[in-house]
């Protein structure tokens, strides 16, 4: 089994984004299963009018009888990092990551719960995802063929007690399709993945946005990251793909010989206060 990480340059429109992703998905490794996760925003990644136009029902729309297909057409469990849906009666979108099966069938969803509202020192300086997209409320682990996926986005990143939930959820593989800023990418990115490898004892499968999008930059560095917190495979820069074979005796390894989860005691403690 074998886990994908592809990482490309997403602007606002979507033929460009789809003819750019069929290409990457023609380089895909020839063996199965694969489980293969796409970065953030990787349907739209633009102004609050770009990602209105894009927004479909949950469950119904082109741009997801398109990842449908592909997952079909690859014979792959296909994770699209998130795009948005709409919300009825709302001016404003979730960012929605979807999860299909190698048949094409849609098998979980996840809404963002955290967004990304703040101040960078980069050329654009002001980030206010509230603006065009709403949160969610709620968790996803999802059953696949490579053990327990459990589902974030982005800026969810920053928020470890959402990943110990998943990891309590029975999560075996982090997902953490990103659209991370260059600044705060080179700052945090990489020591908040291999801590939340660590915490978890989880490998962390990550698929980041790369490149220029107008006043943006994005960090790439799409990265696979054992539950003992080792770098497998990285992408610095570009547009590509990374993978590498999900070791399912390791993992049991780590958690038997250092069964962290059977330790923890905070929960316990605040539930008897």
């Amino acid at each position: 089994m074998e886990l994908v990480a592809i990482q490309i340059n997403a602007g606002s429109d979507w033929e460009e984004n789809r003819s750019r992703l069929a290409s990457l998905l023609l380089q895909l490794p020839s063996q199965r299963p694969l489980l293969v996760l796409l970065p953030e925003n990787v349907a739209v990644f633009g102004c609050k009018n770009a990602i209105q136009q894009a927004a479909e029902p949950l469950g119904d729309g082109p741009i997801q009888d398109q990842f449908s297909q592909w997952a079909r057409d690859h014979g792959i469990w296909l994770v699209v990092g998130s795009m948005p849906t709409r919300i009825e009666g709302s001016a404003r979108c979730h960012a929605t990551s979807l999860v299909y099966n190698e048949l094409g069938e849609r098998v979980a969803y996840y809404h963002k719960l955290h967004l990304f509202d703040v101040d960078v020192s980069d050329d654009q300086g002001r980030y206010r995802e509230s603006d065009s997209y709403a949160p969610g409320e709620e968790l996803c682990v999802v059953d696949s063929p490579f053990g327990r996926l459990g589902l974030s986005i982005c800026y969810d990143l920053r928020f470890p007690q959402v990943y110990s939930e998943l990891r309590a959820k029975g999560a075996d593989i982090l997902l953490v399709p990103a659209a991370f800023t260059r600044v705060t990418g080179q700052a945090h990115w990489q020591p908040l993945l291999q801590a939340r490898a660590i915490e978890n004892q989880c490998y962390v499968l990550a698929a980041g946005l790369y490149g220029e999008q107008g006043a943006r930059q994005t960090w790439g560095h799409s990265m696979i990251i054992s539950p003992w917190g080792e770098i497998e495979r990285c992408l610095p820069k570009g547009e590509g793909l990374i993978s590498t074979p999900i070791d399912t005796e390791r993992l049991a390894d780590i958690r038997r010989q250092m069964p962290v989860a059977q330790h923890a005691r905070f929960s316990a403690v605040r539930r008897n206060k």
